[in-house]
């Protein structure tokens, strides 16, 4: 079936409001296929809607995805409301399929959801000012405070071992020692990149391990462009790409920003000499951050912080090219060695942020200590 034939045939299978008149996809993100539908309501009026088809490879179970999207938007929303605030555009509004639930299958088996698009807001790849970086910090810093009493145990872990380091880098290594495609041989000086550093890279997964660090709902993908941004006033609106929410340590959360948005450079640059941490940046997005958390996390979660941005820079070093030497078979990717390009950026960084460690450490102190007002 024609791309455009499945398209169709998938949105007539949602309670979709009017009459579909066209789609484009939507080219951003590494994992799911996303398409912008626009329906004519009975009213003569326009509605938009986001149309997604689940990558099984990555998420095996697509109903637990669903379960676990369907739980925290609604918590979120209800938050929302005992705040007095209106969650409409603020918090994801899934579409339910016609019949029953939120999912939909092709005639090939594809998973497929809908939710209604967000409207007058936009996302950005790389902060425009260092106060929309900042405005983008207090937009994750509210999702895990308005979550922070969310009863974690109904949640379901989609992807077992997401962050684990330890058993990431094991992955690692069996990928090195395979070497499915004949690459190792030419990126020896990566490869041992990593495994110098992987076991010192395994403190949050032993922090947890020993209860230092309490499990938390957390997004584990907070790309800058999972924040949408109101046009008008460049204020958060709504935080989006739930799929990977999931138990996990707030490090990750705030480590994985920090990673895309404070870098001097995109993900895949190759020049890299453009590669290195903004200091400016990660000030603003940890204020942001702290001024939203600060009395709802732990001390010994925002005293390390920073831990959180190196652990999740090296972890994406790591899988990038683990996913090169496998073959490229879980991101998405424009030429052969992309994903090598990807790893060899996050080194890059990585080794910015190792040189400038302590400045990181000393910024967070200083916010904790001006925007905490407990013991």
């Amino acid at each position: 079936m024609a791309m455009d034939e499945t398209i169709r045939s998938v949105a007539d299978r949602f309670c979709l409001e009017g009459t579909m008149t066209g789609f484009q996809e939507i080219k951003t993100g590494h994992i799911n296929r996303s398409y912008r539908l626009r329906c004519e309501t009975p009213d003569g009026g326009v509605k938009d809607y986001v149309l997604q088809r689940i990558n099984v490879y990555v998420f095996k179970k697509p109903e637990e995805v669903m379960d676990n999207v369907c739980m925290v938007t609604d918590y979120l929303a209800q938050a929302m409301v005992r705040m007095g605030q209106d969650p409409t555009n603020r918090v994801l509004k899934l579409i339910p399929a016609r019949e029953g639930g939120y999912l939909a299958r092709d005639d090939e088996g594809g998973h497929w959801r809908v939710y209604d698009f967000i409207s007058h807001a936009h996302t950005v790849d790389q902060a425009q000012s260092l106060a929309q970086f900042r405005e983008i910090g207090r937009a994750f810093g509210d999702f895990q405070s308005m979550l922070s009493g969310f009863p974690i145990d109904s949640l379901h872990e989609t992807i077992p071992s997401f962050h684990d380091t330890r058993k990431r880098l094991g992955d690692f290594r069996r990928s090195v020692e395979k070497d499915v495609c004949q690459r190792a041989d030419g990126v020896r000086q990566d490869i041992d990149f990593i495994l110098q550093r992987g076991p010192a890279m395994c403190r949050i997964v032993e922090m947890i391990e020993e209860g230092a660090l309490p499990l938390r709902v957390t997004h584990n993908d907070t790309k800058i462009n999972n924040v949408m941004l109101d046009i008008a006033t460049d204020r958060a609106l709504c935080v989006i790409d739930l799929d990977t929410v999931m138990p996990g340590s707030v490090l990750y959360d705030f480590g994985d920003a920090i990673r895309v948005g404070a870098c001097t450079a995109t993900e895949d640059e190759r020049d890299l000499s453009r590669v290195s941490l903004d200091m400016d940046l990660f000030s603003a997005f940890s204020e942001g951050f702290t001024t939203r958390t600060a009395n709802h996390l732990t001390l010994k979660e925002l005293e390390n912080l920073p831990l959180g941005a190196i652990v999740m820079t090296f972890e994406n070093a790591m899988r990038f090219l683990a996913d090169y030497l496998d073959g490229d078979v879980y991101y998405r990717i424009d030429c052969p060695d992309h994903n090598l390009a990807r790893a060899r950026c996050q080194m890059r960084l990585l080794s910015d942020m190792e040189r400038r460690e302590a400045e990181m450490y000393a910024t967070v102190r200083a916010q904790i200590a001006q925007y905490r007002t407990q013991p």
